[in-house]
């Protein structure tokens, strides 16, 4: 009990600290460019903390667990925008489950080799983690259209975007998301599995 109590404790402060990556939309003049970075921010976090997690039970599902509390509370915490008046359907929900499910395959697959996990496992969650996140994102009704006229709370009125400036990311978030990811990804997930043995 106290090993899965502890799973939530980590999966909630994980997702505190990743509760703005949703936001894409937001930052209207470098959209894609924090899309970009977000996915790595959002990858490190699930990577690290799924893993550890995994491999300290050594239970296969517990990777799944973990991304289910991340995301569960933040359907929770983005009831803040939606209190805040802006429209449902634009309130973005980084997508974690089915990354921290490849994740737990890799480990059930490969019959609980660690190794294989960091390398697969890692791998599968830095390629995957972007996609999933982009066809969630392209799911939100007019997205720039909404962004100016609901601009964000805590965006001072001289930083309001007049226009939306191209960031040198913007022709491909995904593929750099995933690119960039399916290497670092490898290094988060060893780094999940090295927390155990300290």
């Amino acid at each position: 009990c106290t090993h899965y109590l502890f799973i939530v404790v980590v999966a909630v402060n994980s997702t505190l600290l990743t509760i703005n990556a949703g936001d894409y939309i937001f930052y209207t003049d470098w959209a894609w460019t924090s899309f970009t970075v977000f996915s790595i921010s959002q990858t490190l976090m699930l990577c690290v903390g799924a893993t550890y997690y995994l491999t300290f039970t050594g239970v296969p599902g517990t990777a799944t667990y973990y991304g289910l509390i991340m995301t569960v509370y933040t359907w929770v915490a983005k009831g803040a925008w939606f209190a805040l008046g802006y429209p449902y359907d634009f309130i973005v929900t980084p997508i974690w489950l089915p990354s921290a499910m490849l994740l737990d395959l890799a480990y059930w697959a490969t019959k609980k080799n660690k190794h294989s996990l960091i390398l697969f496992g890692g791998v599968l969650v830095g390629m995957s983690l972007p996609l999933f996140n982009m066809v969630n994102l392209i799911t939100v009704a007019d997205p720039l259209e909404t962004a100016f006229k609901y601009p964000r709370p805590t965006l001072p009125p001289y930083m309001t975007p007049i226009e939306p400036q191209v960031g040198k990311f913007y022709n491909s978030p995904v593929a750099l998301g995933a690119g960039a990811g399916a290497v670092l990804a490898v290094t988060f997930t060893a780094l999940g599995c090295k927390l155990n043995t300290w």
